[in-house]
C-alpha cells in the first residue's frame, strides 16, 4: 500500500504565506495593545532606537507576549498533530484527551505544594515544566489505558479524556479552594489560558524546550509517515508501530505540559491546527509539521492581540478566544465521526 502524497503544487508557496501571515501578526501584536503604536514608532524600537519609553513597551512587554504566544501556539499545535497520527484518531488534542488538564493539575499542585510569593517565580519557572510533564504523562497513559481496555474506538477515547480531565479540573479545584487566596486568583486567570504575565524567562526556556523536541521529530518523519498506514502495512515495511505510537505520545505530552506550565489551558489549538495543516500541505509529515506549528503559531497570537482590542483595558484570557474558534468546529468533527462509526 502506497503512503498517501502530499500535494507538490503550491505547498511551498502555501508555507511561505503563513509564515509571512505569522510574521504580520506578530508585529501587530507588538503594535497593538491599550496604545496603539505607529511605525514611525514602532521601526525605531524594533532596532533598539527611538524613544525609551516605546523600547520598553515593545521589548519590555509586548515582545515577550507576542513570542510566548507563538511559541506555545507551536507546542499545542505539533502536539495534537503528534497525538491524531499516533492514535490515527482525527479527535485527539492535548485539550480533547485530558492532557491539557492533567498538567494543569501537576503544575498547580506542585506551585501550591513547593512555592510561595516569595519563590514561586524562581522555583516556578524551573520545575513548573516537570511537574506539568508528570500530571500531563499520568493521565495520557490512563487515557490510553481505559480507552483500549473498553474498545470504544475514536469517540470512546474522547469520551475517556473527558472523563480524566473533569477528575483533573475537580483536583485543581480542590486546590485553589485549599490554598492561599493569592495563589487562587493568579491560578484561575492562568488556567483559562493568559500570555499577559509573559517574561524573557518564559519565553528563553519554552524555546529552550522546543529547541530540544523539533530535532527529534525531524528524524521521525519517515515514521510518523508509516504510520499513515494500517498495523499491518506499517509493520511490514518495518516499523515498530506501537514503540513509535509510545514515542509520538510522549513527545506530546513534553510539547504539552511546556505550553501549558507558562500560559495554561490554551484549548483547541492542537486540534484545528493540524486539520488546517493537512489541508493547506497535504499529510506527508514534514510539511504537516511545518504548517500546523505556523498554523497554531498564528492561532495563539492573533487570539491573544482579539482579547486585547475587544476587552481593553481588562486582561481576558487569550484562551476564551481560541475557544470560540475550536469548539464549534470541535462539536462538528465529533459529528462527522460518530455517523461515521455508527
Amino acid at each position: 500500500m502506497e503512503i498517501p502524497r502530499a500535494p507538490a503544487h503550491g505547498r511551498a508557496g502555501r508555507l511561505a504565506a503563513l509564515l509571512l501571515f505569522l510574521g504580520a501578526a506578530a508585529v501587530t501584536g507588538v503594535a497593538l495593545g491599550s496604545s496603539s503604536m505607529p511605525l514611525d514608532r514602532l521601526l525605531p524600537a524594533l532596532v533598539g532606537q527611538g524613544a525609551e519609553t516605546d523600547r520598553l513597551i515593545v521589548w519590555g512587554l509586548r515582545a515577550p507576549r507576542v513570542l510566548l504566544s507563538a511559541l506555545a501556539g507551536m507546542a499545542l499545535a505539533l502536539a495534537g498533530l503528534l497525538l491524531q497520527r499516533a492514535t490515527r484518531n482525527p479527535l485527539a488534542a492535548p485539550a480533547v484527551l485530558g492532557i491539557s488538564d492533567g498538567a494543569a493539575l501537576g503544575a498547580v499542585g506542585f506551585l501550591f505544594l513547593f512555592s510561595d510569593a516569595a519563590n514561586a517565580l524562581t522555583v516556578g519557572i524551573y520545575w513548573q515544566p516537570v511537574a506539568a510533564s508528570c500530571g500531563a504523562a499520568v493521565f495520557a497513559v490512563l487515557v490510553a489505558v481505559l480507552a483500549r481496555g473498553a474498545g470504544g474506538g475514536p469517540v470512546g477515547l474522547v469520551l475517556h479524556g473527558f472523563a480524566l480531565g473533569a477528575l483533573a479540573k475537580a483536583g485543581v479545584t480542590l486546590l485553589m479552594i485549599a490554598g492561599p487566596v493569592y495563589r487562587a486568583s493568579q491560578a484561575s486567570i492562568w488556567l483559562a489560558g493568559s500570555v499577559h504575565e509573559a517574561r524573557w524567562s518564559d519565553v528563553a526556556v519554552l524555546a529552550s524546550l522546543m529547541a530540544l523536541v523539533l530535532p527529534v521529530l525531524l528524524v521521525l518523519t519517515a515514521h510518523m509517515d508509516q504510520l499513515l498506514l494500517d498495523d499491518h502495512s506499517a509493520e511490514a515495511s518495518g516499523l515498530p508501530v506501537r514503540r513509535t505510537q509510545a514515542l509520538l505520545m510522549a513527545l506530546a505530552v513534553v510539547l504539552t505540559a511546556s505550553a501549558v506550565s507558562f500560559v495554561g489551558a490554551i484549548g483547541f489549538v492542537g486540534l484545528v491546527a493540524p486539520h488546517a495543516a493537512r489541508l493547506l500541505v497535504g499529510a506527508r509529515a514534514l510539511p504537516a509539521i511545518a504548517a500546523s506549528a505556523l498554523v497554531g503559531a498564528a492561532m495563539v497570537v492573533m487570539a491573544d492581540i482579539l482579547v486585547r482590542l475587544a476587552f481593553a483595558p481588562l486582561e481576558v484570557p487569550t484562551g476564551a478566544a481560541t475557544a470560540l474558534i475550536g469548539a464549534p468546529y470541535f462539536l462538528f468533527i465529533l459529528f462527522r465521526t460518530g455517523r461515521a462509526h455508527a
